[in-house]
């Protein structure tokens, strides 16, 4: 018997968590937005992030739109369904947070004035919006289209158990959907922000030797615009397309095996972690006793803690397969999750503490000296979460084979809902810091927001860590997806395809898949530089300029910086994202699809580091620079002070645009490799008869 009804029960968890986010929404918005410059601030802020996001998605929109043809006329006619259908969930999910994040702004920085519980009860609540947003609408997409296509199929098939088979293969196309729209948002809104964080930076901090946030800096507006761009709506598509990908490596693995059950578990297991995280949220409190980081901390654990009971009752008393051992599949979700919480943990220790605090302090001997100390501190946090996703990878495979691999992911993605929350919270709290300075709110209200924004800074990290170890056990599970439709040799003794790594073209392969990862961090990397020194030079123009600026008699032209950053973030942004989609094809084409195996297993050993490296080094030296700001080694304004802007400004658009775009390159191409493997190895045929 095939439990179809159990796609219902996906989709009612899914209705579930968007009345949860209905409910929070509300509440945050009865909250008191603040006086009548709070809400002008707010408004600008909401105004030009929405107009970004609505320029950023038309644009993807037509990207979307050109793949849907290719697909529709040389892989599958209701692919394209499926495809736009992961498009179009992921930018809704983008909308509503986005929407929610830039109207909660303002209400945290006027919370603060009461005190810092009060803060954190909008802060949070506006994360926890994109968060569950995420969760329920990726699980909404999946359920709708497994329902609408397997109705299609039964039109003409009674065979339900072949019908669920060959939907599976058909709903692949909603995760390269929403990989589509995650490379494009993440490098977008990363270039805008660091664009307009670097510009605002160099010329008010160094330059100028005005305050963080100050109303003077025509750059302000724009930066604040970019916290959300980036790191609300970029960091949820990103782990949108994970938990999609998971998801969906896990369905296609099962149903290769004809494992029936296996297409239904990782469904089943994220709408339990969907009501996992919705009971979360209410273990986020903070007292005299608790932290801000503590109470996050909590709700985290609290999530994690009723996935594990809920996903060992649903893997033992629900799931069996006579070819894995009763509590292998249970073993596999719970090192997946256990590993993210390692590695988020991890980049929580690199980006805190004793590690920041021996930047700053080499920072007493010039900029030099930081950029070092911060680099080393990044190279050696890749270490522990390079361990830990290896060895969960190992124990994955060992108790469930192949299939475990991708149950490790689901397992490390299965509490989206609380950790997108965690992240998103960030930007909020910068904003409403943001908003203090700039409605002059006064130095309590201030350090209280500054208080949350710290906290979120390695939050920050801590979500970056979990999303680019769950991209790794992602990609990793996409990548043996596709291994499994590579018509690949198969190994005798455990049935598992194999690749020879001695083969010319492999090693080939496995050397451009190494080298890809660095050319994208390249590319980001330039057009951040690029787009910042726009900023840098219309700033410096304003202070020249406008009478009075610099006085506080005269206001400054935000919505140009606003103009700039929109313009060059949306330029930018497309040739690396066409560099994911094109290179495993043509790969492929011109080595073949044993070599494109090679290309993905390069991309994964080398991405998955410098992902890490990028991400950790940045969020230290931005620590560092406020632990300075604190007041210690001289505090702001001193040479000190300088020091570790340079090195933030550095910093910033490793951890914030590159670091986090990497994890959706390897992604990407693992999921175009896998959705195009039919018309890659017939291209692959065509080349060879050329030749």
């Amino acid at each position: 018997m095939v439990p179809t009804f159990l796609f219902y029960v996906s989709l009612a968890c899914a209705i579930i968590g968007l009345i949860a986010v209905l409910i929070i929404a509300t509440k945050i918005l009865k909250a008191s937005p603040g006086n009548s410059k709070m809400i002008e601030i707010s408004e600008l802020i909401h105004e030009g992030a929405m107009a970004f996001l609505t320029k950023e998605y038309a644009q993807i929109s037509i990207f979307v739109l050109a793949v849907a043809i290719i697909i529709y006329f040389f892989l599958n006619k209701w692919m394209p369904v499926a495809f736009i259908s992961g498009a179009v969930f992921s930018i809704l999910a983008g909308f509503i947070g986005m929407s929610i994040a830039t109207r909660s702004n303002g209400r945290c920085a006027q919370a603060a004035t009461f005190g810092l519980n009060e803060a954190l009860n909008i802060a949070f609540p506006g994360g926890m919006v994109m968060g569950l947003s995420v969760a329920s609408l990726g699980l909404m997409g999946l359920s709708l289209m497994f329902i609408f296509f397997m109705w299609q199929r039964g039109l003409t098939s009674t065979d339900i158990a072949k019908n669920l088979l060959d939907v599976t293969n058909i709903v692949v196309g909603f995760s390269m959907g929403a990989s589509s729209v995650a490379l494009f948002a993440r490098v977008g809104g990363g270039i805008y922000t660091k664009a307009a964080d670097v510009g605002a930076d160099l010329v008010g901090k160094v330059e100028a030797g005005i305050p963080e946030d100050d109303p003077r800096n025509p750059a302000v507006i724009a930066d604040n615009v970019g916290d959300n761009v980036g790191d609300v709506a970029g960091m949820g598509a990103d782990l949108y397309e994970s938990y999609i990908g998971a998801i969906i490596s896990a369905c296609v693995i099962a149903a290769s095996s004809s494992d029936i059950k296996g297409i239904f578990l990782p469904l089943i297991l994220v709408s339990w972690g969907l009501i996992s995280s919705i009971i979360g949220k209410f273990f986020v409190r903070v007292s005299e006793k608790t932290s801000a980081q503590e109470a996050l901390r909590n709700g985290l654990w609290a999530s994690a803690i009723l996935f594990i009971m809920g996903g060992f009752a649903i893997t033992f008393w629900w799931y069996e397969n006579p070819d894995i051992a009763r509590l292998g599949p249970f073993a596999a979700i719970i090192s997946g999750l256990i590993a993210g919480l390692i590695v988020g943990f991890a980049a929580e220790y690199y980006t805190s503490g004793k590690m920041v605090q021996k930047i700053a302090e080499a920072s007493t001997k010039g900029p030099a000296t930081n950029i070092l100390s911060g680099l080393t501190c990044g190279m050696y946090s890749t270490g522990i979460s390079i361990v830990v996703i290896a060895l969960a990878t190992i124990i994955s495979y060992k108790v469930a084979g192949i299939y475990g691999v991708a149950l490790s992911a689901v397992g490390m993605l299965s509490i989206t809902g609380m950790t997108v929350a965690v992240d998103a919270y960030g930007p909020i709290a910068d904003n409403a810091a943001g908003i203090a300075e700039m409605a002059h709110l006064g130095p309590e209200v201030r350090k209280r927001a500054e208080q949350l924004d710290a906290v979120g800074n390695t939050t920050a990290a801590i979500g970056k860590g979990f999303a680019i170890g769950s991209a790794a056990l992602t990609a990793l599970a996409l990548f043996t997806a596709y291994a499994q439709v590579a018509n690949l040799e198969i190994n005798p003794f455990d049935k598992t395809p194999l690749i020879n790594i001695l083969n010319a073209k492999v090693v080939a392969g496995l050397f451009l898949g190494g080298v890809v990862a660095f050319i994208f961090t390249a590319m980001t990397l330039s057009a951040v530089n690029k787009a910042a020194g726009s900023i840098v030079e219309e700033v410096r123009r304003q202070f020249r300029e406008i009478p009075g600026l610099m006085e506080g008699k005269a206001l400054p032209d935000s919505a140009t910086c606003v103009g700039i950053t929109t313009k060059d973030a949306l330029s930018k942004m497309r040739l690396p994202g066409i560099l994911a989609v094109i290179m495993p094809i043509l790969v492929g084409t011109v080595l073949g699809g044993e070599a494109l195996g090679g290309f993905l297993a390069g991309s994964l050993v080398t991405g998955v580091p410098l992902a890490l490296f990028l991400a950790n080094a940045g969020g230290a030296w931005d620590n560092a620079k406020k632990y300075v700001e604190e007041g210690n080694l001289g505090g702001k304004g001193s040479d000190v002070h300088k020091a570790t802007v340079i090195g933030d400004t550095v910093g910033d658009p490793c951890k914030d645009t590159s670091g986090p775009s990497i994890n959706i390159l390897l992604k990407l191409m693992s999921i175009v490799s896998l959705v195009f493997a039919p018309l890659i190895f017939k291209l692959h045929d065509l080349f060879l008869d050329l030749f």
